[in-house]
């Protein structure tokens, strides 16, 4: 089992910086009981000039943008939380590692937007998400939630109840994953990432709208273009996806994971032969370069 933390690590919360194991959280959270918190995902790498936390301006925005629309306001900007990030990496001795901010509400046993809130942020080692390197998934018989009902362009806690009961659904059916279709019967996205196929030599992925527009999906956006390969986007049913040459998720925890099959229906192509895996060896060189190319290809 992953352990998050030990006696050594160091965490910031409510601003300080303070062992793990010290933190303290009040019970009475309106987050805790009522999913009112909002998180992000962020990746350092090890770099030639050092750690290098992946496209941190942009991630820690849209932290700070989706914080607000939880009425969950900050007294941090962007810039001071990429600091304080790239501390909290110093304080664990860390060069490469995931990076989970987080802000919770204080006490509030009403559903009224709370006057104070908490700053958490933690860095722990984690490699790929989803663990394996190809994946064997299904499609889920739970939907997205309907973006009618609430943003479902921020990574808001309460959320990710959708996500816990459809891999566990896809888990006891014997999958890796599952691919989740939105309230209209289109296909959206896996539990935690966003999803393309290939075929024809393009590769396909689902419009905005009732998915998390993710921001390394925007960068395979870019190293597709690079590349020559067309990305369109659209709306796809589950049929459309029963003859394909390939297929990959994309998230900042699940970064790029080939897919191996969909309900048991195996990719017409090798893995190796797919545009899938061209773009899983571009962004692993593109992760890991320096700061200063300016990250020009998006």
């Amino acid at each position: 089992m992953l352990k998050y933390y030990d006696k050594d690590t160091v965490i910031f919360h409510n601003g300080e910086f303070i062992k793990a194991e010290e933190a303290k959280a009040d019970l009475f959270s309106q987050s805790l009981h009522y999913g009112n918190g909002v998180f992000d995902a962020v990746r350092a790498y090890d770099t030639a000039l050092g750690p290098h936390i992946f496209k941190a301006r942009q991630h820690y925005t849209r932290f700070v943008e989706a914080a607000k629309t939880m009425h969950l306001n900050l007294d941090y900007s962007v810039d001071e939380l990429v600091g304080i990030t790239y501390q909290l990496l110093e304080e664990n001795g860390f060069k490469d590692a995931y990076v989970r901010p987080l802000v919770y509400a204080s006490a509030n046993m009403d559903l009224t937007p709370t006057k104070t809130n908490n700053i958490f942020i933690a860095a722990w080692r984690w490699d790929k998400f989803l663990g394996k390197d190809l994946l064997d998934i299904t499609i889920s018989t739970y939907t997205r939630p309907s973006p009618y009902s609430f943003n479902v362009e921020a990574k808001i806690s309460g959320h990710y109840i959708n996500s816990i009961v459809s891999i566990a659904e896809a888990k006891e059916r014997g999958f890796d994953d599952a691919i989740l279709l939105d309230v209209e019967g289109y296909v959206a996205e896996g539990t935690g990432a966003n999803f393309f196929f290939e075929k024809g030599g393009k590769l396909y992925t689902s419009q905005k709208g009732h998915i998390y527009p993710g921001i390394t999906r925007e960068v395979v956006f870019g190293i597709a273009k690079s590349l020559g390969v067309e990305v369109v986007e659209g709306q796809y049913k589950p049929e459309d996806l029963n003859d394909i040459d390939g297929a990959f998720f994309t998230g900042t925890a699940a970064q790029i994971t080939g897919i191996s099959s969909i309900d048991g229906r195996a990719m017409k192509k090798d893995w190796d032969d797919t545009i899938g895996c061209e773009v899983f060896e571009k962004y692993r060189q593109f992760v890991t370069q320096s700061e200063y190319d300016n990250y020009s290809i998006i």
